[in-house]
């Protein structure tokens, strides 16, 4: 038992200093930003950024006037169409369909790393928390348009430049990652 526990903590701080890199010596598990960036942008392909994070089903009713301001915008984007009255009820489109349920416009691309902290073990890594500038690539032409950058301002914040976050990264053999 006490030869696990030796082998683990050794681990753990060969798997530290890893990730610190050696002067001059970079590899792909240095803290370093440009890996901080590769492991963002890594993950971020894979994490497209999009108008519901919790999918609605469709059709969609409503009487919630910022929920009905967000949905006519996807209709006037011929994404859904509507049908008013006291509760508006929401159908998507040939177009809409391949977006819906959660209309996904793009995903982040890091550009920059503005601050890390040291790299610490945590949950058996060494973590470290990354404030990064971003921009959102691949933002379809509904996505721009002002009706549905005013009824989702999180949209329209984000594809308007650049944009700053938070994360933690994991450091790995592979290099660095968002741990899910």
């Amino acid at each position: 038992m006490h030869g696990v526990r030796v082998k683990v903590l050794g681990g753990t701080v060969a798997g530290l200093l890893l990730s610190m890199g050696i002067p001059g010596c970079h590899t792909k598990s240095s803290a370093t930003p440009e890996n901080f960036i590769k492991g963002l942008n890594a993950h971020f392909l894979d994490h497209p950024e999009c108008l519901f994070p919790e999918a609605p089903m469709f059709p969609y009713e409503t009487s919630n006037p910022a929920k009905k301001k967000q949905m006519d915008a996807l209709a006037a984007s011929q994404l859904l169409t509507a049908s008013q009255g006291v509760v508006s009820r929401y159908v998507t489109t040939p177009a809409g369909l391949k977006l819906a349920p959660r209309f996904c416009y793009g995903h982040r691309e890091a550009t920059a790393i503005d601050s890390f902290t040291p790299p610490t073990p945590r949950n058996g890594f060494p973590e470290t928390d990354v404030v990064y500038r971003y921009k959102v690539d691949e933002v379809p032409v509904w996505a721009q348009s002002q009706i549905v950058k005013q009824a989702f301002p999180k949209l329209g914040q984000q594809t308007a430049g650049e944009s700053t976050d938070k994360a933690t990264l994991a450091g790995t053999m592979a290099g660095w990652q968002v741990p899910e």
